[in-house]
């Protein structure tokens, strides 16, 4: 009997089926599974032999622990050091790096841009989705600038779709870096499915990470992003790679935000800022600068939150807006914050404060189109919320540090000092903290005024 040229495949998860079922086993998603044609002749695949790409290859034996002899990873170094941050101090020979983010926000043109200024290495840059012409256009619109360095000169383009094209033009050129836009794109010859199907990206994605690591070159695929915002795909393509990064931001701003998802060579917390402009991306040194509204008049629930990003602190702008509702339930709407988060600090203001946000819409926004995780900024959200319910500005001279708890007290963060002298470099004069955030913090050197509170009733009578 001949093989089953068909099966099945949950376009969420991946996973492989001989027949159609309603229910995934793995995920539980409903009516995800499509047919797809997989290995039509056997004949025609060939394992790539990447054994004489390099020299210094030895063949494969089993080794015991001890034997493997520990040395430090050497990283390549580009221009760009917010990628550099990112990556976990810049690109690790032998990874392979998974880039998504929405159409249209900067994906294709950074990593155009870090290759041909990345000197000295031989890059191939794989495009299915561009011709040639339209990527030099692109190339000769970032270099327009006169302040960006000459570009690499051996920098090459290849605009193909098939992996055993694109293979035999690699050990043709033996380059240093490859960077393919996009995965999606990609066709192997030995799946006989459509380019983006989930049999095709985990063929084109295997054969990828088969090259990366038996000839130590490092590989960015650039994937794209479902309508929800995950990552297309099975999502065994994310636990194949090393890395995966995710770009944000929202397309009316001209920031955008490189984030760490998994990274087998460093911290997964890590965060790069950039601005786009017409000569490309820009990396932006001092983002709590952009991050904070320049305003001259004092204008209420608006407060300024100490929080960290990875290594970083970051000062940025909470606002929030409180009205009487004129509906039967009160509205609840968030940009860039965690609206059961929000609500959570509502019942605490409920509870522990004795303020009626029960009849009260609520609106908060993180200004600048980020989004934020710690739970530090809650003191800041908290006091914004109240400025706003009061209509009494807060200074501008004051930010907050602190984590919110159910009973009303203020929680320490990690990483005080940090926090104190963001606050102190951008001029602020006093910040509030968490009383329990007093260990260790040396006052002396500090010129910034420190006031340290345990309860939300505290917090208020000060600000109000």
């Amino acid at each position: 009997m001949s093989k089953i040229k068909t099966a099945y495949f949950c376009q969420s998860c991946g996973y492989e089926s001989t027949k159609w079922v309603g229910k995934c086993p793995s995920c539980q998603q409903w009516n995800t599974f499509i047919e797809e044609l997989i290995q039509k002749d056997a004949k025609k695949q060939t394992a790539n032999d990447w054994q004489s790409y390099h020299s210094d290859n030895s063949p494969k034996k089993t080794l015991a622990l001890n034997e493997v002899i520990t040395k430090e990873t050497y990283r390549v170094e580009t221009s760009d050091k917010e990628l550099n941050r990112v990556l976990g101090g810049g690109i690790v020979p032998g990874s392979i790096v998974l880039v998504a983010g929405e159409p249209g926000i900067g994906k294709s043109t950074l990593f155009l841009q870090m290759g041909l200024q990345l000197k000295d290495a031989i890059v191939l840059y794989i495009s299915g989705e561009e011709s040639e012409q339209q990527i030099k256009m692109r190339a000769d619109r970032l270099h327009s600038n006169k302040n960006l360095p000459s570009p690499n000169e051996n920098f090459y383009l290849l605009t193909e779709i098939s992996t055993q094209v694109i293979f035999n033009e690699i050990k043709k050129l033996r380059p240093d870096l490859i960077i393919v836009d996009s995965i999606q794109t990609l066709q192997s010859p030995f799946i006989d499915s459509s380019p983006g199907s989930v049999s095709q990206l985990k063929e084109c994605a295997a054969e990828f990470q088969q090259f990366a690591k038996e000839t130590n070159t490092p590989v960015f695929l650039i994937g794209h992003i479902t309508k929800e915002g995950s990552i297309a795909g099975p999502k065994l393509l994310e636990h194949m790679v090393d890395t995966v990064l995710q770009f944000e931001g929202d397309r009316h701003y001209a920031y955008r935000i490189l984030r760490t998802l998994k990274n087998r060579f460093g911290s997964t917390s890590e965060l790069g800022i950039y601005e786009m402009t017409d000569s490309g991306m820009t990396a932006v040194a001092n983002p709590s600068e952009i991050l904070i509204t320049q305003k001259e008049d004092q204008l209420s629930g608006i407060a300024i939150a100490a929080t960290i990003e990875g290594q970083r602190p970051l000062l940025i702008e909470v606002q929030a807006l409180v009205t009487q509702s004129v509906y039967g339930t009160p509205q609840r709407t968030v940009t860039g914050f965690d609206l059961r988060r929000l609500q959570l600090l509502l019942a605490v203001l409920e509870k522990r404060g004795g303020f009626h946000f029960g009849m009260k819409d609520v609106f908060l926004n993180i200004a600048g189109g980020i989004k934020v995780e710690d739970p530090s900024i809650d003191l800041a959200v908290l006091s914004a919320l109240l400025s706003s319910y009061e209509d009494v500005p807060i200074p501008h001279h004051i930010c907050f540090a602190g984590e919110v708890g159910l009973s009303g007290e203020i929680r320490a963060v990690n990483r005080i000092e940090q926090r104190i002298a963001e606050a102190e470099k951008l001029g602020f004069e006093k910040i509030i903290v968490s009383k329990y955030s007093q260990k260790g913090l040396d006052k002396k050197r500090i010129k910034i005024e420190v006031v340290s509170m345990s309860r939300v009733e505290e917090v208020y009578r000060h600000l109000f």
